[in-house]
């Protein structure tokens, strides 16, 4: 008799296979696949991903031992870890990089209206930053960081709406952050956040004259002349100045020519003196320092990325395995995310995950999973009086 599908068949049901084989075919993914194609590839990883299995091993010896519940989960066969390795190492990750952008464009609208704290302005406001993950050079010999160590560095642009993902590029650990803003696309009237790693006045530039706007650090070394200064702060509200200024050094000067603002913001709570610096002379300044204040929401994502997905210990050493892997947790991420919006659970995707990763054999309806049951809850509560009421 049926009885319903397993979570993670439902979890897939949610994962458009056409757009899938769009990518595959796109780089001739399922060429000499041996009845082990690119989908199963794909699926395998991701029950690894939302079971927080560390190994390939472990995925196959999870997979082997429910071998008979394999169709119902939507997996057509367990294989060995050795083939999931090979696939891994061979087939090319941009595979998986498109699918990721395609499920970027997805998610992306489903939280367009979401709001971010103490910001009450429509433009679209992104976080750049980038995590690194150590690796061993000795087996990740394209890894090169910092010291003679080994490092992978995965730059990331936060859509602060939702916290979804917009930009993301994998690269070895001494690839410097700035570098990124030579390949990140910027929008008219959006607002990049950034730390003093990013301050490349050349890219900067770039950002202006894209009609965007850019909230970042200023380096402490930076020579500059006050044009104008507003001179009605308040002081209670710990902002200290608010200045438009421009270069003065010839180098900085050739590669931004334009003027830019000044905002200094007192941190009692740290004891520490910020310096922002922008191209945006239309917010207020209490706004400049509360847009970069939200810019620490990215580093949030990567401590909730390292803590709830996959990535400490990588399935492969090779350049192609290791982003192959990175570009599987972040399409777990994503895909999470849809199926929150889908299911209006109002559950973090946080805590959906760690019911995800307990759940998958579970036959449970995934909505009924992720919602709470009012209805339920209020029959729940009533019966429990009536039986009270008895004695």
């Amino acid at each position: 008799m049926y009885s319903g599908k397993y979570v993670f068949s439902q979890v897939l049901s949610f994962v458009d296979k056409y757009e899938f084989n769009k990518c595959v075919k796109r780089y001739n993914g399922n060429k000499h696949n041996r009845g082990f194609d690119c989908w199963n590839q794909f699926v395998q990883l991701l029950f690894g991903q939302l079971a927080s299995l560390n190994s390939l091993r472990s995925i196959s010896t999870c997979l082997k031992a429910h071998s008979h519940q394999l169709c119902h989960l939507g997996i057509n066969k367990w294989v060995d870890s050795s083939v999931l390795s090979r696939a891994n190492e061979s087939r090319n990750s941009q595979i998986f990089a498109d699918f990721v952008t395609y499920l970027m464009s997805l998610v992306r609208p489903l939280y367009a209206n979401s709001s971010i704290p103490k910001i009450d302005i429509e433009n679209e406001i992104y976080a750049l930053d980038s995590t690194s993950i150590s690796v061993s050079i000795n087996l990740c010999t394209w890894a090169e960081g910092k010291y003679s160590r080994g490092a992978v560095k995965m730059h990331t642009l936060l859509n602060l709406r939702g916290c979804i993902t917009e930009f993301i590029l994998i690269t070895d650990g001494k690839w410097h952050d700035s570098n990124a803003l030579d390949v990140i696309p910027f929008y008219a009237n959006a607002i990049y956040l950034m730390n003093k790693a990013y301050v490349d006045f050349e890219a900067l530039f770039r950002i202006n004259n894209a009609a965007a706007f850019f909230v970042t650090r200023a380096k402490t070394s930076m020579q500059y002349r006050v044009i104008e200064q507003n001179f009605n702060i308040d002081q209670n509200t710990e902002l200290r100045t608010d200045k438009i200024v421009e270069l003065t050094v010839a180098k900085s000067k050739k590669l931004y020519p334009q003027r830019l603002r000044l905002v200094e913001f007192y941190d009692s709570q740290n004891d520490n003196l910020l310096v922002f610096l922008t191209n945006n002379f239309d917010v207020s300044a209490f706004e400049v320092a509360n847009l970069y204040k939200n810019r620490w929401q990215i580093e949030v994502f990567f401590k909730w990325l390292k803590q709830n997905l996959t990535v400490k210990k990588f399935w492969g050493y090779s350049e192609n395995a290791v982003k192959t892997h990175l570009w599987m947790a972040v399409c777990s991420h994503l895909l999470v995310a849809y199926i929150k919006q889908m299911v209006k659970s109002q559950l973090s995707i946080h805590e959906i995950m760690q019911i995800l990763g307990t759940s998958l054999f579970d036959k449970t309806p995934i909505r009924e999973l992720l919602t709470e049951n009012t209805d339920f809850q209020v029959m729940k509560n009533q019966n429990v009086k009536e039986q009270l009421s008895l004695f």
